[in-house]
Parts: C-alpha cells; sequence; structure tokens
C-alpha cells in the first residue's frame, strides 16, 4: 500500500482521538470461481468519520461492503464490527447488528408496490423492538423532513424522480437511528445538480446523526467534497490510503489515474 509520510501522521492522530474502531477489516479475501476479487483488503472506520472507497468498476468496492453485513462471506480475513466477528455471528446476532448499520443501495431498493409512508413503516415494525415507545407517525415524518420529501409522503416510487428516490431510501436508512451508514455509488445515476443535493445530503446527515460513513463511489467530485480520507482500491487491495488532498497530488500512475 502507497500511502505518504503526511498521510501517515495525520491518519496517526485521527485514528487515538477518534477511539477504537467501528469496523475493522483485515487480509480480506473474497473469489468467485478462479476470479479473486479481494486479495487481502484492510481498512478501519472510526466514530464520527466519512471514509470513501474508489476503485475501478469491478474491482471489489461493492463486494466488500456486501460482506460487512454478511449478504457476501469472505473466503479468508478478518472482519469486525463494533469489535464483533461478522462471518461468526449466529442469525439473531447478525440481526440485531444490521440495525445498526444503514445500507443505501445503489438502485435505492424501494418496494414499488409500497407508498414512501410504507417503505418508511416497513423496517421500524420488523424491527419494533429497537424503537419501542416512539410514534410512527412522528418518525417517518421527521426523516422525510430531514431529506426534503415530506410532501411525497403517500407517492409511490414510481411517481419520483430518481434522486427523490434516493432521498427516501436516505429516509428509511435512517429510521432505524444506525451508528455506521453504508452508502454504494449514492450518486451514481444522476445528473449533476441532483448529485450535488445527495452529496450535501450525506454532510448534513453526518452532522446531525453522528454517523459514521463509508461510502464507495466512482465520482471524484463526491470524493473530494465528501471524504475524510480516502482509500484506493487497485487489484484487491488497498493500494493507496491518505486525504483528496494528500492523494490528489501523488505521482503513482494507479494513483493518478483517479484524479484525471
Amino acid at each position: 500500500m502507497i500511502e505518504s509520510n503526511s498521510s501517515r501522521v495525520d491518519q496517526m492522530t485521527a485514528s487515538s482521538t477518534a477511539g477504537s474502531p467501528l469496523i475493522r477489516v483485515q487480509n480480506l479475501k473474497k473469489s468467485f470461481g478462479d476470479h479473486q476479487v479481494l486479495r487481502g483488503f484492510n481498512l478501519e472506520l472510526y466514530p464520527n468519520e466519512n471514509l470513501v472507497i474508489v476503485g475501478k468498476s469491478g474491482s471489489g468496492k461493492s463486494v466488500l461492503i456486501k460482506c460487512m453485513v454478511r449478504l457476501l462471506v469472505p473466503d479468508e480475513g478478518e472482519l469486525f464490527v463494533f469489535d464483533q466477528s461478522v462471518p461468526d455471528l449466529d442469525q439473531n446476532e447478525l440481526d440485531q447488528l444490521r440495525t445498526e448499520i444503514g445500507f443505501l443501495f445503489q438502485g435505492s431498493a424501494l418496494y414499488d408496490s409500497m407508498t414512501v409512508r410504507e417503505n418508511l413503516l416497513f423496517p421500524m415494525r420488523r424491527h419494533s423492538d429497537r424503537l419501542r415507545g416512539e410514534d410512527e407517525t412522528s418518525l417517518v415524518e421527521e426523516a422525510l423532513e430531514n431529506v426534503g420529501l415530506l410532501d411525497a409522503i403517500d407517492l409511490l416510487p414510481e411517481e419520483l424522480s430518481g434522486g427523490m428516490k434516493r432521498r427516501v431510501a436516505l429516509a428509511r436508512t435512517l429510521i432505524l437511528k444506525p451508528r455506521i451508514i453504508l452508502y454504494d455509488e449514492p450518486t451514481s445515476g444522476l445528473d449533476p445538480i441532483t448529485g450535488k443535493e445527495i452529496i450535501q445530503l450525506i454532510l448534513e446527515v453526518q452532522k446531525k446523526y453522528k454517523t459514521a460513513s463509508l461510502i464507495i463511489t466512482h465520482d471524484m467530485d463526491c470524493a473530494r467534497v465528501i471524504s475524510n480520507r480516502m482509500i484506493i482500491l487497485v487489484d484487491g487491495v488497498n493500494y493507496a490510503e491518505g486525504t483528496y488532498d494528500v492523494l490528489s497530488k501523488m505521482t503513482d500512475p494507479e494513483v493518478s489515474a483517479f484524479f484525471k
């Protein structure tokens, strides 16, 4: 892994003041048949941090975050979330962990037959013990107000634009008040103006809810604005790591290619 001295000092300082990592990945490997996607990937995500991972299409970014919530099971390595070994959790423990992690899918993954209100109520009713004593209507309205879509509460997904769907999906992610949010290409498929609105919304969410976020993206404008720290994923490993400013000044061709 390439890492500048100044970047390393910055990270050591941030790590020492931020507390223990919420996610810790060591030597993670994942293959599909003969195709090895992750070849020994490492990362740590700290409280209140926006960590951005960039890589070429098919480099394993989505595979990585799916392993974090055990939608995929890694072949080798360690993966700890809140100091729990994710591959070793039983189903009840895994279900509980997933309530602490919000996952914003690239395609929003709204239920087409449900209104916006019903989409937000679905996770609340499935995990009612987590929100015991809370008023459902108030929580739904608050979540939608936070993403600027309270007026869309009774619309169906087919009546929403792409940007509106992404906002509703984020509201649904926030409804259980997760400690970590995983964003899978949050600006993908959106026009530049809507993409900037989603970026600003993610920053507002981090500030209001004090979440730690792991964002995978190929959108370098998104990475520049949103990241506290970045990892460049190349050939299945964390090839380079640091702030956007540090990485953007590197001359290594594997790194500089992302900033052209």
